[in-house]
């Protein structure tokens, strides 16, 4: 999915200068849609691509239909997938109006519920959840269209048997801040994201362990480097801004030592490494205490923390108030 900056068109200078940030919004949103895996839409906008992965997960006896291929291929990784869902609606919370004003927040609902629709799919029971689906050798070795792969589509799950906290935790923060985008337009879908946030965070912190080690299928790829200290904190870090629970809120301040990070100037925020992210949303949300939330925002808030999606939403944000404090500079010179 980080493949997403090279579909993204950025119109050639206008007159004055500026980039056209809405056409760069558009097509990093058209991107998901062209990225999608199962049975597509009617209201499909990229219209060369056609249903695909139809039996996924049938080997197993689980229905794994649905969800993103990762890039060019079309394997479908859990952990960059998760990731990918958490930044969508974390981009429509910080520039919600932005994204609506240029006609695209609809886009970007629907591409946060086609991968919560996935993870409520894959998630099959409290201490279950499938984590791809594809194998990433023989994907990589046979150029094909989706809609005409002959690879092999075998599913790989974590459980209790098989931990895997990075991941879980990853898709409970997904399903956390989805659950806050749907809250107002669609409660019980919200209130159905949140049960699975909650169960997904038990099992994370319950059975502790990386997904790479329990998947060696994964390490060639998506391999957990950072471990999975830092999505213990990034999954309760959502919670805690989903549900107002003490409970979350407590786990991020009594755990954050132990698990480290907070005090780190981080150089990365990816897939793999999210305490970044840990860090700008504490400082954003005041959790960690009297002193903590200046020196954790003077750490991190110089990272670019959102998506492409939230990055040009901002963009164009800044441009309209460029636009407005222009207008106000006539004004008073005209008044002069």
């Amino acid at each position: 999915m980080s493949s997403a900056a090279s579909l993204i068109g950025v119109s050639s200078e206008t007159d004055v200068g500026a980039f056209d940030y809405g056409e760069a919004l558009s097509k990093s949103l058209l991107y998901f849609e062209a990225q999608r895996s199962g049975r597509l839409p009617y209201n499909q906008r990229v219209t060369w691509r056609d249903h695909s992965g139809l039996t996924d997960g049938l080997e197993q006896g689980v229905d794994l239909v649905g969800g993103y291929h990762d890039a060019g291929d079309h394997v479908k990784f859990g952990l960059p997938m998760a990731f990918t869902v958490t930044m969508l609606p974390w981009s429509v919370i910080e520039y919600g109006d932005s994204l609506a004003s240029t006609g695209e927040l609809s886009h970007a609902l629907e591409a946060i519920k086609w991968g919560t629709d996935y993870f409520i799919k894959a998630h099959t029971s409290p201490n279950v959840l499938w984590a791809e689906v594809g194998d990433g050798d023989t994907d990589r070795y046979c150029w094909q269209r989706p809609e005409d792969m002959t690879t092999s589509r075998r599913a790989f799950k974590i459980d209790e048997n098989n931990p895997g906290s990075d991941l879980a935790r990853e898709t409970a923060a997904a399903m956390a801040a989805a659950s806050i985008v749907f809250r107002t337009t669609n409660p019980h879908y919200s209130h159905l994201l949140l049960h699975h946030a909650q169960q997904l965070f038990e099992f994370g912190d319950k059975y502790r362990g990386k997904y790479d080690e329990s998947l060696r299928v994964v390490k060639s790829y998506y391999a957990s480097v950072s471990g999975y200290m830092d999505e213990l904190l990034w999954g309760a870090t959502w919670l805690s801004r989903a549900t107002d629970n003490d409970h979350y809120i407590s786990y991020v301040v009594d755990m954050a030592h132990q698990l480290g990070g907070l005090s780190w100037a981080m150089s990365e925020f990816s897939w793999d490494v999210k305490f970044a992210g840990v860090q700008l949303l504490a400082s954003m949300d005041m959790i960690i205490g009297t002193d903590g939330p200046s020196q954790i925002q003077t750490e991190a808030c110089t990272y670019n923390t959102a998506p492409l999606v939230g990055v040009f939403a901002r963009l164009i944000e800044l441009e309209e108030q460029k636009l407005e404090e222009e207008d106000v500079s006539l004004v008073a010179t005209y008044k002069r």
